[in-house]
């Protein structure tokens, strides 16, 4: 209720969360509101840590502080990430909201790091902590904001499908189970001398470094280049498909700018006996069409295929059944002969899954149980095989 009435207020009735400039300013309000949140629970917790002498709190109000910095740093990131392509940077400067991301991870392991020397030393040079109601009651309070926090960046990270957001609200479901912890610890405090509050402390902080390190991979993936998403792969997939003609997909590669600057290139199979013209204007109207639709840049490269031949047919269904029940291919595509007389060269590409590939069979293997097979039938044919490896289905 709260998150929606904020982005009511913010963003003034019905909108395009897809568009660049409600996306930066759903960007802006989520560091605006962390700033505040954080600020202000640092502040308290801080003062509490103090009065109380528990380090496990002061280690809890420092997290703060550094979730209010990663916040200042989301703002920053949104902006420059917004800037128009330029000379140096033709296709945008989208990905420097990943690396705003890295600079944020970076506050978080040095919050961990730290802390983790002071609660040891707490644990060697034991402290006594002063518990009081007040204080108590407080930190239960923080507990909430920070329940809020996280649901609003969760919120708000779908609905931009924004790595960083959903990060945040990662980071800040954490600060609700860290903040839990140290609250139990600050209540047994009461009943026992033991130097809980160290090793409660100690917990925090190799909480906060999990918490980093799994960031770290979240931020360092679309940098170094990482599989693209499954829906956008199954959307233009689909999408193309559609087109009269279009026969088949292949050769999918997505390129990610950063959110929102992605270019996507593709091969389409066509019938060879289509006029040019008629396919071309079909190619373009398909790569206008849906790079308006799924806010990217699509580029369609025509594959034709003789489906008229009845050499061609009788052969591809010959292969068909040869491949159909291997559990290592998914598809095949380009099918196709090169060459004239008795001497001819089958060519074709098998899509495998690129996880069992080498556990099960070799890729040198694999082609060859292909081509023996073919080859009992067709003994002159010289087939050439292609693989190529998918990786977007994982193993569970």
């Amino acid at each position: 209720m709260l998150t929606n009435w904020v982005l009511k207020k913010t963003l003034k009735g019905e909108v395009d969360y897809k568009a660049p400039e409600v996306r930066n300013k759903v960007g802006y309000l989520s560091g605006l509101v962390g700033i505040f949140i954080n600020v202000f629970l640092f502040i308290l917790k801080f003062i509490i840590g103090l009065i109380c002498s528990s380090v496990a709190i002061l280690a809890d109000a420092f997290n703060n502080l550094s979730d209010a910095a990663s916040s200042i740093i989301t703002i920053i990131g949104f902006k420059l990430s917004s800037k128009p392509a330029d000379k140096e940077h033709p296709y945008g400067h989208g990905r420097i909201e990943y690396i705003s991301a890295l600079v944020i991870v970076s506050l978080v392991l040095v919050v961990g790091f730290q802390f983790i020397k002071t609660s040891i030393s707490r644990i060697i040079s034991p402290a006594p902590v002063t518990f009081a109601w007040l204080p108590f009651v407080l930190l239960l309070l923080s507990i909430f904001f920070k329940w809020w926090l996280s649901h609003f960046n969760r919120v708000l990270g779908n609905k931009i499908n924004s790595q960083s957001l959903k990060a945040t609200a990662t980071d800040a479901m954490g600060d609700v189970f860290t903040t839990s912890v140290v609250v139990i610890s600050f209540l047994a405090s009461r009943f026992t001398r033991f130097p809980i509050d160290g090793y409660v402390g100690t917990f925090v902080a190799l909480a906060i470094l999990y918490a980093g390190f799994n960031l770290i991979k979240e931020t360092l993936n679309p940098l170094i280049g990482e599989a693209p998403d499954e829906e956008l792969v199954h959307a233009l997939t689909e999408g193309v498909l559609a087109y009269d003609h279009i026969t088949g997909v292949h050769d999918l590669i997505v390129h990610n700018y950063g959110p929102g600057r992605i270019m996507a290139s593709l091969h389409a199979e066509i019938p060879a006996d289509i006029p040019l013209m008629t396919i071309h204007d079909i190619i373009d109207t398909a790569e206008r069409e849906l790079s308006e639709k799924l806010r990217l840049h699509l580029v369609i490269h025509m594959d034709p295929i003789c489906v008229t031949s009845e050499e061609v047919a009788k052969v591809r269904s010959e292969v068909d059944k040869i491949i159909r029940y291997n559990p290592l291919i998914q598809s095949m595509h380009d099918f196709r002969f090169v060459g004239e007389g008795e001497k001819k060269n089958l060519l074709f590409d098998i899509v495998v899954d690129a996880y069992h590939l080498d556990k099960v069979l070799s890729a040198h293997d694999l082609k060859q149980s292909i081509i023996d097979a073919i080859q009992e039938e067709h003994p002159d044919y010289n087939c050439i095989i292609t693989i190529d490896k998918c990786y977007l289905h994982e193993p569970k």
